[in-house]
């Protein structure tokens, strides 16, 4: 059998100028089981015969199936709490609250009256109901000697 036509439309298939007519009988051709065909027209007997197979589409289980197969669960939709929705307005509001925070602790002064030393020394002194008086002045010269102090002495030697 004389193969030329078909190494011609091989040839013009492989440069992309065949028709839809010329490719279709390469097609039937190659579908045909013939046992004494060439070798160098043999190896694209499986290109042309694989075109005829359908491809059969999946089904809407696949997915599901192939799941079970391997032991997982079909990805279920995330569900988004509410907080989880205004986490950036939270995040936005701290951030406006901080910046607040700042500028007013910018704003107050830094001085408050300790430009001079010894004014500042003698309105700490002369403030008596702002401060704690924790030790009264025995007690502070008690507390000098505070290694004459024992646990046996009463509590009222100290008042």
């Amino acid at each position: 059998m004389d193969y030329k036509y078909i190494e011609q439309l091989l040839e013009r298939y492989w440069q992309c100028e065949t028709t839809l007519q010329e490719e279709s009988i390469l097609r039937a051709f190659f579908s045909q089981e013939m046992p004494d065909l060439p070798e160098n027209i043999r190896k694209y007997q499986f290109l042309f015969s694989c075109e005829f197979q359908k491809e059969e589409p999946l089904g809407d289980d696949f997915d599901v199936k192939m799941l079970e197969m391997i032991g997982e669960e079909a990805p279920k939709s995330k569900t988004i709490s509410l907080t989880s929705r205004l986490m950036p307005l939270f995040k936005a509001a701290a951030i406006v609250a901080i910046i607040l925070t700042l500028g007013n602790a910018a704003q107050a002064p830094w001085d408050r009256g300790w430009d001079d030393p010894k004014d500042a020394y003698a309105k700490f002194h002369e403030q008596k109901g702002d401060s704690v008086n924790v030790l009264g002045t025995i007690q502070a010269e008690n507390l000098s000697d505070s290694t004459k102090v024992s646990a046996s002495e009463p509590a009222s030697y100290y008042e």
